[in-house]
């Protein structure tokens, strides 16, 4: 089997209701009567049953169910026994540091490079690249490491936009990509936008929805990639 993958930029496009705009795009990724197991641990200031009933509300039109990693004893089964993964949004360090605690990296990596469909937003498509070196959040908790599931081999950075507040001062977003290529000239960044988002199906990877995207790589910066462009070349 081949990886089947959703990164989505985000749980929300402007002011949509949570999700709603991915059910139709998690929906090829899905077969009636899949059970599919949640992983809540990027989100930090919900707990997880009640982050657990959000998705299920949002994503009720789909035909799976629904349960969440930390309702079982033992994640590393509950992993295993799932048709599906769904990774959330929040604070990508926690969720990483946590995906090391339990000793998950290792087995989700390989249970999608076996063909069970995987599913992020925000955090949980951060973690889909080589590391999380390019993600927007800050680093509340230290994992063990910055590697990450590698579902993809490049850094992706989800909720991509250059917009500078008048009178703010710091760094663009471009800014902090540019400094990230510089460091390593050899690894390319998309970042995208959102509503948008990356499906991967084996060896073919597409940009999807109506938002342009953005290439960093060496001396290439804020590169325009059109929307619904093949990316399958930066699966090379």
């Amino acid at each position: 089997m081949s990886i089947n993958a959703l990164m989505l930029s985000a749980s929300r496009v402007g002011d949509s209701v949570y999700l709603t705009h991915t059910v139709e795009l998690i929906r090829p990724l899905t077969q009636p009567g899949q059970q599919w197991l949640f992983i809540p641990y990027a989100g930090v200031s919900v707990s997880y049953d009640e982050y657990l009933t959000k998705v299920q509300t949002a994503l009720a039109p789909l035909p799976i169910t629904i349960s969440c990693i930390h309702q079982f004893a033992d994640p590393k089964q509950a992993i295993q026994d799932a048709a599906g993964i769904l990774v959330g949004g929040g604070n990508t360090f926690q969720l990483l540091n946590e995906l090391y605690r339990y000793d998950l990296v290792h087995l989700v990596r390989e249970k999608v490079q076996n063909g069970m469909p995987y599913v992020g937003w925000s955090a949980g498509s951060n973690i889909t690249g080589t590391s999380i070196r390019t993600t927007n959040d800050m680093p509340i908790v230290e994992p063990p490491s910055f590697t990450a599931l590698s579902i993809l081999p490049f850094q992706l950075n989800p909720h991509y936009t250059n917009y500078q507040m008048p009178g703010h001062n710091g760094e663009t977003r471009a800014q902090r990509l540019l400094e990230f290529t510089i460091v390593d000239p050899l690894t390319p960044v998309i970042g995208i936008q959102e509503g948008s988002a990356l499906w991967r199906q084996g060896d073919k990877l597409t940009l999807i929805g109506d938002q342009t995207a953005y290439l960093f790589h060496g001396k290439q910066q804020e590169v325009e990639i059109a929307a619904n462009s093949d990316l399958s070349e930066y699966l090379k």
